[in-house]
């Protein structure tokens, strides 16, 4: 059975923070790289961070130097630190496993951030 549960969204204004994290059960997190997808409004789901079981990082251009993904594999959990936020980060954020053949068919409910003065 794939879970998925994010958290840690909200409103925030130009240039601060959030943290966000993403509970996954363990039969998926210790299979897979995680990553975090973002929705923005009216837009396509985007992959904007990967973090590969051994620790190892790859970041979308739009968030490179600002997030940072992380995870903990003791608590099958993967984190995004998002800092000097804009805007344009506003999104529905949701954590997957990103395979060559495409994310799990399975989402979360996401968690919605929203970056605005």
């Amino acid at each position: 059975q794939v879970q998925l549960e994010e958290s840690g969204g909200g409103l925030v204004q130009p240039g601060g923070s959030l943290r966000l994290s993403c509970a996954a059960s363990e039969n998926i997190f210790r299979i897979y790289a995680m990553g975090w997808y973002r929705q923005p409004p009216g837009k396509q789901r985007e992959l904007v961070a990967i973090v590969t079981s051994g620790g190892i990082t790859n970041y979308a251009d739009s968030v490179k130097g600002r997030f940072t993904i992380s995870r903990n594999n003791a608590k099958n959990t993967v984190y995004l630190q998002m800092n000097s936020l804009k805007p344009e980060d506003t999104a529905v954020y949701y954590c997957n496993a990103p395979r060559r053949e495409g994310p799990l068919d399975e989402w979360g409910q996401g968690t919605l951030v929203t970056v605005s003065s």
